[in-house]
C-alpha cells in the first residue's frame, strides 16, 4: 500500500459559489425548521428528527496502534464513556414504512486535547449512515437534495408511504440484476433493515491526526451481526424500530470496531468528492478501538428527550486533529449550529455538552 497522504490544508478547494450555496442550505433548513415546529408544537432537528434508541457504552481505544494509526483521539490507549443515539434521515417524523437512511450518532466524553471551537468541551462527535458514501459529490448537490427534502416535509404521509413502497419494488429489481441505486434508497426505496446489524459510515473525510481518514461503525458481537440483513416488519406499526430495538437492547451485550480508512491518493480518494467510495483494496478499513454496551432499554420517553431536546450531535464538534473536510462537511459547520440554537430557542431549552452520562434509567 501507498503510504497516506500528510494533512495540510490544501487538501481542500473551496469553490467559488459556495458562500451562496451554503446560504441557501440555511434557508432550506431553516423552512424545515419551522415547518414541524408549527406541527408538532415542538422544535425538532432539521435532518435526522427521528430517533429510534439511545445507547449509552464504552469507547476503548485499541493498544499497539501503529504510528499511522495512532492520532488524534486514538493516539493511545483509553477508555471513554460514549453515547449512541440511532436516527432517520427526514426532518419530520415518519411512519417506519417510510424507509430512508439511518444514521448513528456518536458523542465520546473526557475527550482531552486543542479543539475545534473554543467550546469548553470534553467531547468529540462522529456521525456515521448506513451507506459507504454521500449521495451528493458536493454542498452544491446536497443543496438540491435538501430542497427537495424541504419540500416535501409535511406533506401528506399516505403518499410518502406509497412511493416508498414503489421504490423498494424497484430497489429490488435492480439488485436481482446485479445494481443498486443509491438514489432510490434514499427516498425510501431501501428495505427496512434492523439498524443494529448495518455497518455505518462518515461518508465523508476528516483530518486523522497528521493524515485523512473516513471512519466506519461495524457490527461484530453475535448480538449484533444476527440483525444482519434482517427486515423488520413495519405493516401497520408507525415505530416498529423502536419497538425492535428496545427489545433487541435488553439482551446484549454488544460490540462494535471502530475503522479507519486511510486516504493514500487524493485522486482516487478525493476530499472534496463526498460522492465517492474509497477503494478498500488501496486502502482497507483498519480498527482503533472497540465500542460495548450493556443490556439496557433502547430509549424510553424521559431518557429519549434528555438527547433530543438538551443535546446537539455536530461534526464540528471535537478536536482540532479530527477537522471534517471537503465541501459537505465546510456546510454542516453553520447550517447545524443554526437548526440547534433554533431548537433551544424555540423549545426554551438550552444545549450543552454532557461531562458525564447521567441519563435516566
Amino acid at each position: 500500500m501507498q503510504p497516506p497522504i500528510p494533512y495540510s490544508p490544501d487538501v481542500e478547494t473551496i469553490a467559488e459559489d459556495e458562500a451562496e450555496t451554503l446560504q441557501q442550505l440555511e434557508e432550506a433548513l431553516r423552512q424545515i425548521l419551522e415547518t414541524t415546529a408549527e406541527d408538532y408544537g415542538h422544535a425538532l432537528r432539521s435532518v435526522h428528527a427521528k430517533s429510534h434508541a439511545v445507547i449509552e457504552g464504552e469507547l476503548a481505544v485499541l493498544p499497539d496502534l501503529p504510528p499511522e494509526l495512532a492520532q488524534g483521539l486514538f493516539a493511545r490507549p483509553a477508555r471513554h464513556p460514549v453515547l449512541l443515539r440511532i436516527s432517520t434521515n427526514p426532518g419530520d417524523i415518519l411512519d417506519d414504512s417510510v424507509t430512508v437512511p439511518r444514521g448513528i450518532a456518536l458523542k465520546v466524553l473526557e475527550v482531552e486535547g486543542p479543539r475545534l471551537q473554543n467550546d469548553g468541551a470534553a467531547t468529540q462527535d462522529f456521525l456515521l449512515v448506513d451507506g459507504p458514501a454521500f449521495l451528493n459529490r458536493d454542498a452544491r448537490g446536497f443543496l438540491g437534495g435538501l430542497q427537495l427534502l424541504a419540500r416535501t416535509t409535511d406533506r401528506a404521509e399516505w403518499a410518502k408511504k406509497a412511493m416508498s413502497a414503489v421504490l423498494r419494488g424497484t430497489e429490488r429489481a435492480l439488485e436481482a440484476v446485479g445494481s443498486q441505486s443509491a438514489m432510490i434508497k434514499s427516498m425510501g426505496g431501501a428495505p427496512p433493515l434492523h439498524p443494529l446489524g448495518e455497518t455505518y459510515y462518515s461518508q465523508v473525510p476528516f483530518r486523522y491526526g497528521e493524515h485523512v481518514a473516513k471512519f466506519s461503525l461495524v457490527p461484530v458481537s453475535p448480538s449484533l451481526t444476527c440483525f444482519a440483513g434482517q427486515e423488520v416488519s413495519v405493516h401497520g406499526r408507525p415505530d416498529a424500530l423502536r419497538a425492535e430495538m428496545d427489545k433487541a437492547l435488553r439482551g446484549g451485550p454488544f460490540e462494535w470496531e471502530f475503522r479507519v480508512q486511510l486516504c493514500r491518493d487524493l485522486e482516487e480518494m478525493p476530499v472534496e468528492d463526498a460522492s465517492a467510495v474509497w477503494s478498500e483494496e488501496a486502502s482497507p478499513w483498519l480498527p482503533v478501538a472497540r465500542l460495548t454496551a450493556g443490556a439496557q432499554m433502547g430509549r424510553g420517553e424521559v431518557r429519549r428527550a434528555a438527547v433530543d431536546d438538551h443535546m446537539r450531535f455536530w461534526p464540528w464538534t471535537g478536536l482540532a486533529a479530527h477537522r471534517p473536510l471537503g465541501s459537505v462537511n465546510r456546510a454542516r459547520r453553520e447550517t447545524y449550529r443554526m437548526s440547534s440554537e433554533f431548537r433551544a430557542r424555540v423549545n426554551r431549552c438550552p444545549i450543552h455538552e454532557p461531562a458525564a452520562l447521567d441519563l435516566p434509567r
